[in-house]
């Protein structure tokens, strides 16, 4: 009787629970069962199922009553709750579709997450955590704390590309990638690219109105371009929109360079382009380059000559990378910005005067660069260029063809001693005769040296000691209007990034 009693009292305290009403107590009359059976059970006569002793309290019949009519009405309650979250039925001619009670899982099995998610995803959600799953959304913080040792007036350090400032904490950029390749192997042919940029660097890239009309319009958009992969041989690569210039080996990004400083040659090649670009893999370890741009460092064209540049990249051994370019250019303006004299109105800055007649002299640029990862340590590169440029393309009375030009090289080392810390070196050269780069015609020279300190994966503190020095006066000193051959400089540079984007941005 006890093994009785207590299957009953086990069925009733799972009836009591609202989950099991909803199963078993509106789809059977269980309930009504174990009603009837603990009315006539030892706790309706007042004893204990395992003593037979009296319980400390006996309800009398008209009590029971009292408790089994109220169970019944909270039945029928939980009845008609579940009879209204029931879908209504649709008449049709057909037979009467086969209905079926979706039973939740056993508590001892409950749902995986998975299978959780699967209820709740639909075919358009898939779509769209796809596209991110595949798109990174990538974020760089780069500061600095640089002091010259000349002590120059207005703390401003020349021939620098972005440290700028000595003795102030400086930003030099805080940007913004969001970065959607195109990957012909999962037959998505098509990506793009949005680089978005603050801070001094900014002003460096994108900011001289010789180059562009219009800076203001495009300072913060350092690149933005949509490509394809055109389905031929090994696939053929095309961008169009703007870039980063590939001419030199150094880049925007500090996390990805040996030095925190950048070369006389990245301050004095051309930063960006826009046009568009093709690139077509022959074989495993040759790809050959076109470019058809609007100018250099030039989103709206200064004249009408499209730029072109030739080159390929190379790979003769595993560890090693050769690029070369060619880069035929004419960057002389042929209008210059007046004020509105139309009644049609333009946007602002559109307003031009034609220079009758234009320079047509060309602009000729040779760059070469290979890295060679001699160890999985140790690094070398090295980059050779030539650049040369004439205001007109021929001799005439007050028009001269006599060439400018600029020449050199850099030369880079870097170890990685362990997962933390790294020590690099840079040497440099620059011939500039005629004044392209600096304004005079000079010779100079720098030396570079870097140590690294990797705090965590996504930020780096950078030390380095920079010495420029020229076979001229060209550095300013504590004193107005006096110039130095050499400045002195260090530098503490502080990089973040995160995101999911790998190597290199």
């Amino acid at each position: 009787m006890n093994r009785t009693m207590k299957t009953i009292f086990g069925e009733w305290k799972k009836c009591m629970t609202v989950r099991q009403c909803f199963r078993d107590c509106c789809a059977s009359t269980k309930c009504a069962v174990l009603v009837a059976a603990f009315a006539c059970s030892p706790f309706a006569r007042g004893q204990s199922p395992s003593t037979g002793q009296a319980p400390l309290t006996i309800e009398s019949p008209q009590q029971m009553q009292a408790r089994i009519s109220k169970l019944e009405a909270e039945v029928s309650e939980l009845k008609a709750i579940v009879s209204r979250m029931q879908p209504p039925v649709v008449a049709n001619d057909g037979p009467a579709p086969m209905t079926a009670t979706v039973q939740p899982p056993p508590v001892s099995q409950p749902a995986s997450k998975h299978q959780a998610l699967q209820t709740v995803l639909q075919p358009e959600d898939g779509k769209v955590l796809s596209f991110f799953r595949e798109t990174t959304i990538n974020v760089s913080l780069d500061g600095y704390y640089a002091y010259n040792f000349n002590d120059p007036v207005g703390r401003v350090n020349l021939l620098r590309a972005y440290d700028v400032l000595s003795n102030e904490f400086s930003l030099n950029q805080a940007s913004l990638v969001i970065d959607h390749p195109p990957d012909a192997t999962a037959g998505r042919r098509w990506g793009g690219r949005l680089d978005l940029q603050f801070g001094q660097a900014t002003d460096t890239l994108q900011g001289n109105p010789a180059n562009e009309p219009r800076p203001q319009i495009y300072r913060n958009i350092f690149q933005a371009y949509g490509t394809y992969i055109i389905p031929a041989g090994k696939g053929i690569t095309v961008d169009f929109g703007k870039w980063g210039s590939s001419l030199g080996i150094e880049g925007n990004y500090s996390k990805d360079q040996i030095n925190y400083s950048r070369a006389y040659w990245f301050d004095f090649l051309p930063f960006y382009h826009m046009g568009v670009r093709v690139s077509a893999p022959i074989g495993d370890r040759f790809t050959l380059n076109y470019w058809v741009v609007n100018g250099t460092n030039q989103v709206e064209a200064t004249n009408g000559f499209k730029d072109e540049l030739f080159g390929f990249t190379a790979k003769p051994a595993k560890n090693v990378v050769w690029t070369v370019n060619y880069y035929l250019g004419q960057e002389h303006p042929d209008r210059v910005v007046v004020a509105p004299t139309s009644p049609i109105p333009v946007q602002p800055g559109l307003s031009f005067a034609a220079i009758t007649p234009a320079p047509n002299g060309k602009t000729h640029i040779f760059d070469s660069y290979v890295t060679w990862q001699t160890t999985p340590k140790l690094s070398f590169a090295l980059e050779g260029d030539y650049f040369l440029q004439r205001l007109w393309k021929n001799e005439a009375p007050g028009q001269s063809s006599a060439p400018s030009h600029v020449a050199g090289g850099a030369a880079y080392l870097r170890y990685q001693f362990n997962p933390k810390i790294a020590l690099a070196t840079r040497a440099e050269y620059v011939s500039d005769r005629g004044g392209l780069f600096s304004g005079l015609t000079q010779a100079l020279k720098e030396n570079t040296v870097s140590f690294d300190y990797t705090v965590a994966n996504g930020f780096l503190m950078r030390y380095e000691w920079r010495r420029d020095f020229s076979n001229k006066p060209s550095f300013l000193t504590d004193v107005q209007n006096v110039l130095s051959k050499d400045q002195t400089t260090a530098t503490v540079g502080l990089i973040w990034w995160w995101g999911r984007k790998e190597g290199s941005w």
